[in-house]
Formats: structure tokens, C-alpha cells, sequence
């Protein structure tokens, strides 16, 4: 059985954080940005006697043991035991499950009463959802899975959702993407405390990146969002964008597409899609550039081509505006394709190459897998 109560460190001088926990919580979820959170105390700069950056508390609406989605009991501290005890930061984790997240009304109303003495409040994953149950993304920005990325947006209308993002800040209250991305918004929590050394330390440490590139559609199909809605008139259209890009797949070129006047379509596009035309148009073409930079070894001159870009530069600007990446960056980080070695040069009298004189390159084996990305 896992103890909440043996992973409980000092509350002084360290920032008190109250986790939530309800049957069929996420363990990663929960555990992900705890880890974390106990990995900073360890960062060079707090010294050998600087104590805890961290306390944590992992609650339930009752207390006593919980079972997890995972089938690891946990065992919490009842919620309403904390009192009036200061709370530097509230961590909602999600679940497997939308539906175990908003079963336990009376923890809930406890998020809701004690978010307002929170510093921060925060979700992981379906965390989100009692987040909106107890009307605290009520006008906020938020994300979740992108899987329940629209199912958010329509069970709470006032929640302004942004499906690509890793995590969001409005005010106080953060949200993050799918599972692992609770670690993602963990990080920026401890750079926000801390500064960004201990932040790094953590990442080195967890041998994740600090920042990771790109939005969490990188971890979904194409379109996916709109993928399922066989109604929807504008499926078709981005499948094609998708299948001809090296068209200048201007505005009118799209409305002709969809037999609609250029003003019209554009208005009725951004006001379905919540983006312009043209902004989705890069999207799809920055999505096909990300994955032939990842699954193929051809030249970024030749990507940008097949991609619509034109150029490397322009290829180059539209990488570091969305994912703050070069693609040259962007391909050492998330290439799968191994790197072939030059051929050796014969001792014997065989007859060289036209590269003769240069000094051959050494053999590149294998780049490293997406999953082995470490921070430098």
C-alpha cells in the first residue's frame, strides 16, 4: 500500500501542496507532479540544510485508503482535517475515466471552498472537470486530454478551451494536457518558485525536457477534433488541404472548394474552427512538415517544398513562431530515422570518389527516438 502520509515533508518553511485523490484517480496523474515536487528539494542550490521546497498532502473527501485506476491503493488524509491550513498550491488530477473524476460531490465542493485560499489551483489530465464542476474555469482559458478536449468545451460553455496546449495559465489557475503533461505544468510551477536552474535540475533529473516542443495535437491524429463529425462541411476541405500542399490553397482557392464566396467561407471557417483559414492552412502544413522531419531523412529545403513552405526560411520562421524550434532542432530531438555513415575509404588502390581530398564523415549510427529526448 502506498502512504500519503510517509511522502508528507515539513510544511515550513516549505510551499504546502494539497493533492486530491478519489477512486479511480490516475496514479501518474497524481504521482507525476509529486515526484517532482520532491526532486526540487534535491536541485545544488537549496544547500545540504535548507529543508523541503515542498510539502505534500494527498486528500480524499473521507480519508483512508484509495483506489487508484490503476489498482495501487493510496492511503489520504481526510480533506476536511486540513481546517484553515494555508495551501500554496491545490493539484486536481484526472482519471481514466471523465466520469470518476465528477463522482465524489463532496470533494468537489471542498475544491471549490478551498481554491479560494489556494495561491494556485490546478489540474492534470481530467482534473479539469471537477475544475469546471465547481465553476472555477468559469471565463478562463483551460486544457485537458485531447481526447476530452470537446467534451469540456460542451459540458462547460464559459470555458474558453485551447486543444493544443500543453498547459495553460489564466490567473491562478493552471491546467494541463494528457497524463504526463502534469509534469509539464509542474516544472513551470517549480521555475515560477524557484527559478529556472532548480527547474532544469528537475528535468535532468525526471530525464525529461523543460520545455517540450509543439502542442500535445502532436499525440493525435491529423484533424482529430473534427475528424468524427461526418456532418461537418469543412472535413473534406482540410482532408484536401492535407493532400495538396504544394497548392497556394489561398482563400478564394477554398472557398471555390466548398462552393461558398471567400467572405463568407472565412467567416463561417473561424467562426466553427475558431481559427482564420489561413492560420489553419499552416497548421496542416506544419503538422506534415513535423512528421516528414521525424519519419523521413529528406533534405528541410525539399520539406518546406513538398510542405507549401517555398522556402527553408519560411519553413524555419513558421517552426520557431508555433514550436520555439529550428527545424534542424526540431529533427535532433524527435527523428526516428537513423543517420547513415558515409562509406570507408578502401586502402586498397580502388579509385576514390569525387569527394576526394575531404575527410570522410564518421559514422552517425542512430539518432536518438522520441522518447529518449534528454535536456542538454
Amino acid at each position: 500500500m502506498f502512504s500519503a502520509k510517509a511522502l508528507t515533508m515539513p510544511t515550513q518553511p516549505s510551499k504546502h501542496v494539497v493533492i486530491t485523490a478519489y477512486r479511480g484517480v490516475s496514479l501518474l496523474d497524481l504521482a507525476g507532479p509529486m515526484e517532482a515536487l520532491r526532486v526540487a528539494s534535491t536541485a545544488p542550490e537549496f544547500g545540504p540544510n535548507a529543508g523541503q521546497a515542498y510539502s505534500c498532502t494527498v486528500v480524499s473527501a473521507a480519508g483512508g485508503p484509495i483506489m487508484t485506476s490503476d489498482g495501487v491503493e493510496i492511503v489520504t488524509a481526510r480533506a476536511s482535517g486540513l481546517g484553515g491550513l494555508a495551501i500554496d498550491s491545490l493539484i486536481v488530477p484526472g482519471a481514466l475515466y471523465v466520469e470518476d473524476t465528477l463522482r465524489d460531490g463532496a470533494l468537489i465542493a471542498w475544491i471549490k471552498t478551498a481554491a479560494k485560499r489556494a495561491r494556485r489551483v490546478c489540474s492534470v489530465c481530467a482534473g479539469t472537470f471537477p475544475l469546471g464542476q465547481a465553476g472555477l474555469l468559469d471565463g478562463r482559458r483551460a486544457v485537458t486530454h485531447w481526447m476530452h478536449c470537446r467534451l469540456l468545451a460542451e459540458k462547460f460553455p464559459r470555458v474558453r478551451v485551447e486543444p493544443d496546449a500543453i498547459y495553460v495559465r489564466d490567473g491562478k489557475v493552471w491546467s494541463s494536457a494528457g497524463v504526463t503533461t502534469g509534469i509539464d505544468l509542474t516544472l513551470a510551477l517549480i521555475e515560477e518558485d524557484f527559478g529556472r536552474a532548480v527547474a532544469m535540475h528537475v528535468a535532468r533529473v525526471l530525464v525529461v525536457y523543460l520545455k517540450r516542443s509543439g502542442g500535445q495535437s502532436q499525440y493525435s491524429p491529423l484533424l482529430h477534433e473534427q475528424a468524427d463529425r461526418a456532418e461537418d462541411r469543412f472535413v473534406a476541405l482540410e482532408t484536401w488541404i492535407a493532400e495538396n500542399l504544394r497548392s497556394p490553397l489561398s482563400v478564394g482557392e477554398l472557398a471555390a472548394r466548398v462552393h461558398m464566396s471567400p467572405r463568407n467561407f472565412a467567416r463561417q471557417y473561424a467562426a466553427q474552427r475558431g481559427k482564420t483559414p489561413a492560420k489553419a492552412v499552416e497548421a496542416i502544413r506544419l503538422d506534415a512538415a513535423r512528421r516528414l522531419l521525424e519519419e523521413s531523412a529528406d533534405p528541410i529545403q525539399a520539406v518546406a517544398r513538398q510542405c507549401g513552405f517555398g522556402t527553408e526560411e519560411q519553413l524555419r520562421s513558421t517552426f520557431l513562431r508555433n514550436l520555439g524550434v529550428s527545424p534542424r532542432d526540431y529533427r535532433r530531438n524527435f527523428s526516428s530515422v537513423p543517420t547513415i555513415a558515409a562509406p570507408r575509404q578502401s586502402h586498397s588502390g580502388a579509385k576514390r570518389s569525387v569527394n576526394r581530398g575531404k575527410v570522410p564523415r564518421a559514422p552517425g549510427g542512430f539518432r536518438l527516438p522520441k522518447q529518449a529526448g534528454l535536456v542538454a
